[in-house]
């Protein structure tokens, strides 16, 4: 178990140095593409309430989108981490709202009741063919989409070259029913 705690470690320091490195041009080009992947997928879906998550470290920025979405009749909401290895919870989001700075300085709603999310948007730092995610490390994801009921349709975000051969997943690890990159989707 240790060694795959230290090889999960690494694997995250080089994926998330990997998408950093990244030119900003590149990215932007990239963002674009996950967006028109999203939106394809998404617009399967009656407006409904989603959650998202605010952009860190080089991730997908779904912010734009999810603006145009609220205008479109869709809700969203924040996932926002009220104690340390428990599940998140998720708060109602609107442009302009008043935030704070939540665990690792990520803003989050200042107020509001949790809601459950018909949709969440996962972060990606690593993830396999089997649609397992490879996340930061603190299992909040997987967590709150294990407490959460009913159980949101799980959607990993993020670029193609973050995929690895496998991230040997655990009993804890939960795949996500689909995952978006610029060059692709792959579902259940």
């Amino acid at each position: 178990m240790r060694e795959l705690v230290a090889w999960r470690k690494e694997q995250r320091a080089a994926l998330i140095a990997r998408r950093q490195a990244t030119e900003p041009e590149q990215r932007r080009r990239w963002n674009a593409a996950v967006e028109a992947n999203l939106r394809a997928l998404l617009s399967e879906r009656a407006p409904s309430l989603l959650g998202f998550y605010w952009p860190f470290r080089g991730e997908f920025d779904a912010r734009p989108m999810v603006r145009d979405l609220i205008e479109r009749s869709w809700r969203a909401a924040l996932p926002v981490v009220i104690e340390k290895n428990r599940p998140m919870i998720f708060r109602p989001w609107i442009p302009g709202m008043a935030m704070v700075d939540g665990i690792w300085d990520i803003p989050v709603p200042r107020n509001g009741v949790p809601v459950v999310p018909d949709i969440v948007l996962a972060p990606l730092v690593g993830f396999d063919d089997a649609r397992y995610r490879l996340g930061y490390g603190g299992g909040y994801f997987d967590r709150t989409l294990a407490a959460l009921t009913p159980r949101p349709h799980a959607i990993g975000v993020g670029f193609a070259m973050q995929e690895i051969d496998t991230i040997h997943p655990q009993d804890f690890d939960i795949p996500m029913d689909a995952i978006v990159t610029e060059a692709f989707i792959r579902r259940r």
